[in-house]
């Protein structure tokens, strides 16, 4: 007969509640601090909603009110250096954090006044809200990406569960760089069930960063109830699958909150790794605007009535009031104090047009900041030296894969902030191709393999480049891995420069490799360059020999952009000349002419430009052959091109890939937006397929683009100039 052995998970998780000895133990200063910033933070989002309900909130107004103990009482333990970001309910998870932060140099107390940089924060952050020029992202951020990185808040985001990897890579600077200080990643009961949330839980755990997952369960997504959405309510049960000690606490009661966040931190600070807590709270009125859930049928005001009666405001007050540290008439007093700093600041926002409230017109972000600071102007590298058709100095034959593996030696030699992550980039002698031999040996402590969780660890890798301390380069094994972690890839890491105001770098670069012509089929088979060139903030490299690649890599690595990096599995075991000498970079804006002529211009990249050359020697054909090298919009060399094609009078883009996923489409369209005058017929394309590339031999030649096709395409341009 079969036995059945219980088994126990090996972290603890218990409900902490609180006391009467624990409310009558806590200091009274402390209670002070909480009960200011509970207020000051109930009147700011008042403020939101009436300023939302005259229509001057251009966008959401996803108020916190209600929710403000579980911030408040879990962000008051943290030190100075401790790090926080959150989602698109956010408001009160940034106020308590650079309330904080501010009260370091100014007083935040009942009888101090609320000026100086207490107001400055509550104006900016209500300026953001707004979409105003002094707002602390600018205008660009809005309500749901509130960042302001020297109090230690690392942005709030609009995606759900979309700010958790990024909180790791800021949890993992902090241990890196050898501090103590630990990262909360704010979040909801939605956000619990996404990947990216369990994928960041398990990583965090599996490396012991000091990382607290903080679950604002307000029971509720839009209208549907959290015991709809899962079989286990009890949010902070996911942290038992990954060993992670998780506390659930009422969120409702500051002073809770405030002790299950010391517990947590206490793993955190130990090098214990990870920490849960849930806390239940209750936002008291819809997803977004001032009408309660009741209004749209989804709750009943009952239940809204008894989630009121414990109003974490009231709950500090009382128990002050109790204590004598205070009388009815100074909590009322507080308040009103509260509301009437907001009511200014709204006026000085605004003006009256008639009856009705305006936005003041000269706070508006100018429509000429709309595309600035998408990407780094590159002054960084504007002292580097330069190397000009990509070879420099004495040069020997090398294996392509090798080159790769030499510059990333010699750049991590060089620049102690680069780490390496990807998916056993640490074993197999360099990964599964070899790109990164000999690294892990060379530089212990740097080079991680990672769990297959590509969203996971790219955006920690986004997290800890922004933080700036370190330069993540990260590899994943095929490109067709992107549309996995496609949300840290493009919403995260693309957009953040920009996002939060255009000053943010985010030195990161991406290593994937090309594998058509390998038998792998649909899903490890594309180029990405055609997706990657509409992103905005992604710079774009494809080098085509190992020369190139030391000084397109070598600019990637100095670039205080993200960078994606295209390799082609066709070109890894070619022995080709490479310098011996691997400093100095070929910058944005650095095409390469392989071959001079005056027919067509033909303009192509990464393993296609050999194919291009054979076939023009071959036909002894009197073109021009630009090897881009740089691909993203904003790096590509459009004085060569243009030089070019004035001359020539007819294009011929070369690409291996689907026609779907093209980047010749997207650059087709550019040529003739600029360049539609000089042209002498349609710019002409050559590409794989519509399908992507198919396992069977036969299948996988006949979806892509190869030297019959190129020769073709360029003998019917030859015979028509």
């Amino acid at each position: 007969m079969m036995r059945t052995i219980p088994l126990d998970p090996q972290a603890s998780w218990v409900q902490l509640c609180s006391t009467q000895d624990d409310w009558d133990a806590m200091d009274p200063a402390i209670l002070d601090t909480m009960l200011v910033r509970l207020s000051l933070i109930r009147a700011f989002e008042e403020s939101v909603l009436d300023l939302a309900g005259n229509g001057l909130v251009h966008g959401p107004a996803h108020s916190s009110i209600g929710q403000e103990g579980g911030a408040v009482g879990s962000i008051l333990p943290l030190l100075p250096g401790d790090q926080v970001n959150g989602s698109h309910r956010g408001h009160h998870q940034f106020l308590a954090k650079a309330l904080g932060y501010v009260a370091q140099q100014q007083p935040l107390a009942r009888d101090a006044p609320f000026d100086g940089a207490i107001r400055e924060t509550l104006q900016g952050a209500l300026a953001e809200i707004m979409g105003l020029r002094n707002g602390f992202c600018l205008g660009r951020g809005g309500s749901m990406h509130l960042r302001w990185a020297e109090a230690g808040v690392t942005g709030t985001n609009a995606i759900v569960g979309g700010g958790v990897p990024l909180a790791a890579g800021a949890a993992w600077a902090d241990r890196m760089a050898g501090t103590d200080n630990v990262s909360v990643t704010y979040f909801g009961d939605g956000a619990v069930n996404i990947g990216s949330v369990l994928e960041t839980m398990n990583l965090a755990a599996a490396w012991k960063l000091p990382l607290v997952f903080f679950i604002e369960n307000n029971l509720y997504a839009v209208s549907t109830h959290v015991d709809e959405a899962t079989a286990e309510p009890r949010l902070s049960s996911r942290g038992l699958a990954f060993g992670i000690p998780s506390w659930r606490v009422d969120g409702m009661d500051p002073v809770a909150t405030y002790m299950a966040m010391q517990q947590a931190l206490s793993v955190c600070r130990a090098g214990q790794g990870p920490a849960v807590i849930e806390a239940t709270v209750y936002r008291y009125f819809h997803q977004n605007g001032k009408l309660p859930g009741s209004a749209f049928g989804y709750r009943d005001k009952g239940e809204e009535a008894a989630w009121r009666e414990r109003d974490p405001i009231e709950q500090v007050g009382r128990e002050m009031i109790r204590r004598d540290l205070l009388t009815a008439k100074d909590i009322s007093d507080l308040r009103e104090r509260c509301r009437a700093v907001m009511e200014e600041i709204s006026a000085e926002l605004t003006v009256m047009e008639g009856n009705r409230r305006a936005v003041r017109s000269d706070l508006w972000p100018a429509a000429s900041f709309r595309d600035v600071g998408i990407r780094s102007d590159l002054d960084e590298i504007s002292a580097l030296p330069r190397l000009s058709q990509g070879t420099a100095g004495e040069s020997t034959k090398r294996k392509f894969v090798d080159v790769v593996a030499d510059v990333m030696n010699r750049r991590m030699e060089q620049d102690p902030r680069i780490v390496v992550l990807g998916e056993d980039v640490h074993r197999l002698k360099g990964g599964t191709n070899g790109a990164t031999r000999d690294l892990a040996a060379n530089f212990p402590g740097r080079v991680f393999g990672t769990p297959i969780s590509e969203n996971a660890f790219m955006g920690l890798a986004g997290g800890l480049a922004m933080d700036g301390r370190f330069r993540p380069v990260v590899e994943f094994m095929y490109p067709d891995f992107m549309w996995v972690a496609a949300d840290q890839v493009f919403n995260q890491v693309g957009k953040a420069r920009h996002m939060f105001g255009g000053a943010i770098d985010v030195p990161l670069v991406l290593r994937t490799k090309v594998a058509m012509g390998t038998g792998y089929g649909s899903q490890h088979s594309m180029d990405p360059a055609g997706i990657f060139a509409t992103a905005p903030g992604w710079r774009i490299v494809a080098p085509s020999c190992p020369a190139d690649y030391v000084g397109l890599m070598n600019a990637a690595l100095a670039i205080n952009d993200p960078v994606l990096v295209i390799e082609h599995v066709d070109l890894y075991q070619q022995m080709l000349p490479a310098p011996i000498d691997l400093d100095g970079i070929i910058p944005p804006g650095s095409a390469a002419l392989r071959r001079s002529g005056s027919k067509v211009t033909v303009i192509t990249y990464l393993a296609m430009v050999q194919p291009v050359l054979d076939i023009v020697d071959e036909l002894d054909a009197d073109v021009d052959v630009i090897d881009l090298r740089w691909l993203d919009r904003a790096s590509l060399d459009w004085d060569m091109i243009g030089e070019s094609i004035r001359r020539t009078n007819r294009v011929l883009l070369v690409e291996q890939g689907a026609r779907g996923t093209s980047y010749g489409g997207w650059l087709a369209d550019e040529i003739q937006r600029r360049l539609f005058d000089w042209l002498d017929g349609p710019i002409m394309r050559v590409t794989g397929g519509e399908a992507s590339p198919s396992i069977s031999k036969v299948l996988e030649r006949a979806a892509c683009a190869g030297r019959e096709e190129i020769s073709a395409a360029l003998g019917e341009l030859l015979e028509l100039a």
